[in-house]
């Protein structure tokens, strides 16, 4: 069998919750895109481009705005921080994936990170490839329901009214599920613990980029201890 058919058939089916969970979210995205007076055209492209959720929920407030560039800079490194943790993570696991690496590193995603963290290929599957189907499907997935709902939007009547909270219940969902996954709950809580309390130093409008550095300072100097513990 074809090393990439027999990878894309082992991908697959660890993508089918993401499916699911990407329509549903794409749709409501799409709505939301189409009810600010964007064409089907607008969601496709940003959802391919982008393919960062959060940020394109934002980036509609950003074009509706007034023109700034040094704030839409600044907001988007403070929304997507979260994946300088993740590309750290993904080091070792990227090595010796050549230049499928490019578009692994483009193409990860809160839900990729989470399916490769968790999952090893099958014996005989090439992890370049596997790697590549699991981040290439979810994108597919992202961007098929985000343009159908730029379409839907057109015809159907929809009430957009905290339709921006279904990301924040995403996050949620996939905590919980990697709070299960894991033996270690250790990050987890660091995870919880470090935000709660720059929040109460820096306030709900200045706690994101603290919290992200400090996670990043105890998680490295955990790292070693992690490492043994997930050996062992």
């Amino acid at each position: 069998m074809n090393p990439k058919i027999k990878a894309l058939k082992a991908a697959f089916p660890h993508t089918i919750p993401i499916l699911m969970g990407f329509l549903f979210l794409g749709l409501a995205y799409g709505f939301y895109m189409n009810s600010k007076g964007f064409s089907f055209w607008w969601p496709l492209l940003m959802s391919a481009t982008i393919f960062a959720g959060s940020m394109e929920f934002v980036t509609v407030s950003l074009l509706c705005g007034a023109f700034n560039p040094v704030y839409a800079f600044l907001l988007a490194l403070m929304v997507n921080a979260r994946h300088l943790f993740y590309g750290i993570s993904m080091l070792e696991r990227f090595k010796g994936t050549g230049r499928k690496k490019w578009y692994l590193i483009f193409g990860m995603c809160d839900e990729s990170f989470s399916i490769l963290c968790s999952t090893k290929p099958p014996k005989g599957v090439d992890k370049g490839w596997f790697m590549v189907f699991v981040t290439l499907l979810n994108q597919c997935y992202w961007v098929a329901g985000a343009t159908l709902g730029g379409i839907l939007g057109s015809f159907i009547p929809f009430n957009t009214q905290g339709i921006d909270f279904v990301m924040t219940a995403l996050f949620a969902a996939i905590f919980i599920d990697q709070w299960k996954s894991q033996k270690n709950h250790l990050p987890a809580l660091v995870g919880l613990a470090v935000p709660a309390v720059c929040l109460i130093v820096f306030g709900p409008d200045q706690f994101i980029l603290p919290s992200m550095a400090l996670i990043l300072t105890v998680l490295s100097l955990l790292k070693k201890p992690l490492n043994k513990e997930a050996v062992l």
